[in-house]
C-alpha cells in the first residue's frame, strides 16, 4: 500500500474511531475551588512559553496529516483554522515526503495560509538530518516534531521492526536543526526514565502524546482487521504529565497532547506542569465534517473555558495555575502510589 492511501486511511479510521479505549486520565485529577478569587477575567493571561517560543494562546493544533494530494485541503482548513483561533499548529509526518520528494504541496499549503504563525514540522526519528532540515525548510518551521510510534509501527505489516540506532539518530538531528527540536510520542505517553535519559543527550521539548485521543495502533489492526491487543497499551495523558513533570523541572518544556478536548483537560494539563496543550481529533473532526470556522471554535470555546477556569483557582497566568492546589483519586492515584510519586508532595510543588 503506498503512503498516500496509508494517510488517507489514518483520517478515516480516526475519524470512525474517535479517542480510546483508555481514557486521558486527567478525570482523576481536581483542582480546590477557590471563592474568593479577587480576579477580572480581562486580567488573566494566557500566554506561554515552549521551547524559547512565546505563545500568545498555550493552545496548539496538533499533528495531524499530510503527504497525499487529497488532504491538502484538510490542511488547508486546519490552518485557516489555527490562524482565526491564534493557536499554534503542526503538520503531520512529512517523512514519506523529504524521502520521495513527493506531496510537498500537502504541506506547504499551511504556512502559505498561516504566514505569521507558529508552524511545527514533524518527521520519524529515522529521518536523516538532512530530510529532518528539509522538512523544516518546507514550512520555515519554528520548530521540528520527531515522532516515535513503535506500538504503530508494530502492528502495521508494512511497520518498521527494527528500532536499534534511533536515539543516535536523534542526537544527530538535533546538532543540525536550527529551531527547537521537540520529541513527540503519538499515543502511547512518556515515563520518567526515556525523559530522563533524553534531557541528559540535550533535549529540552517534549510531546508526551499521552493515551486517551486518537488511537493509531487501533487504526492500525481495524485498517488491516489485525490484531487489537496493543489498543489499550501505553500511558495516559495525566501519567504521562507526572512522570514527564517530576523529572523536567525548570530544565524541560512540556506539550501535552492525548485526549485534549476541552478547556478543562487544557487546565489541568497545565496545572500538571505543561506549558501548552494539542488537540487533534476533535479538530480534524470539525475541519472535515464542519469546515475551518466548527475548527477554529473549539479552540476559542477552549481558551474561554481555560479563561474562566484559571479565575476559579484565582489564577492570573499559567505559571500561578502550576502552584494552585490539586487532589487525585481513582487509578491516578493508584499509578501514583506505585510510581513512587508522593502525591501530597505532587500538589504542592509543581514548577
Amino acid at each position: 500500500m503506498s503512503r498516500e492511501q496509508r494517510k488517507l486511511d489514518h483520517i478515516k479510521y480516526a475519524l470512525k474511531l474517535g479517542d480510546g479505549p483508555l481514557t486521558n486520565g486527567l478525570e482523576n485529577v481536581h483542582f480546590v475551588h477557590n471563592c474568593l478569587p479577587e480576579l477580572n477575567p480581562q486580567d488573566i493571561v494566557l500566554s506561554s512559553q515552549f521551547g524559547g517560543i512565546f505563545f500568545l494562546s498555550p493552545f496548539l493544533i496538533n499533528a495531524v496529516t499530510g503527504g497525499a494530494d487529497a488532504v491538502t485541503e484538510i490542511n488547508r482548513r486546519l490552518a485557516r483554522a489555527a490562524k482565526k483561533a491564534g493557536a499554534a499548529i503542526a503538520v503531520g509526518s512529512q517523512y514519506g515526503s523529504v524521502k520521495n520528494k513527493t506531496n510537498y504541496q500537502s504541506y506547504e499549503v499551511v504556512r502559505e495560509e498561516y504566514p505569521d504563525g507558529i508552524v511545527f514540522a514533524n518527521t520519524s526519528a529515522l529521518a536523516t538530518p538532512e530530510e529532518a532540515l528539509e522538512a523544516v525548510r518546507m514550512l520555515n518551521a519554528d520548530a521540528l516534531q520527531i515522532h516515535l510510534n513503535p506500538a504503530q509501527e508494530l502492528i502495521m505489516p508494512e511497520g518498521d521492526r527494527d528500532f536499534k540506532g534511533l536515539f543516535a539518530n536523534m542526537q544527530r538531528i538535533l546538532d543540525k536543526c536550527p529551531v527547537p527540536v521537540i520529541v513527540k510520542e503519538t499515543g502511547c505517553g512518556m515515563a520518567a526514565r526515556q525523559v530522563k535519559q533524553l534531557l541528559k543527550a540535550g533535549f529540552t521539548c517534549f510531546d508526551v502524546g499521552g493515551a486517551g485521543g486518537t488511537n493509531f495502533p487501533a487504526i492500525e489492526a481495524e485498517r488491516y482487521g489485525g490484531t487489537a491487543f496493543l489498543n489499550g497499551w501505553g500511558l495516559n495523558t495525566a501519567q504521562s504529565l507526572l512522570e514527564a513533570g517530576g523529572v523536567c523541572g525548570n530544565e524541560g518544556y512540556i506539550a501535552a497532547c492525548g485526549g485534549i478536548r476541552s478547556g478543562l483537560d487544557a487546565a489541568k494539563a497545565l496545572a500538571l506542569g505543561a506549558d501548552i496543550a494539542g488537540m487533534a481529533g476533535n479538530v480534524l473532526e470539525a475541519a472535515v465534517n464542519k469546515g475551518e470556522d466548527a475548527a477554529a471554535e473549539i479552540i476559542l470555546q477552549a481558551e474561554e473555558e481555560l479563561r474562566m477556569l484559571m479565575l476559579l483557582t484565582g489564577s492570573s497566568d499559567i505559571k500561578s495555575l502550576r502552584a494552585k492546589p490539586l487532589y487525585f483519586t481513582g487509578s491516578l492515584l493508584d499509578f501514583m502510589q506505585c510510581r513512587g510519586w508522593e502525591p501530597a508532595e505532587v500538589a504542592r510543588s509543581r514548577r
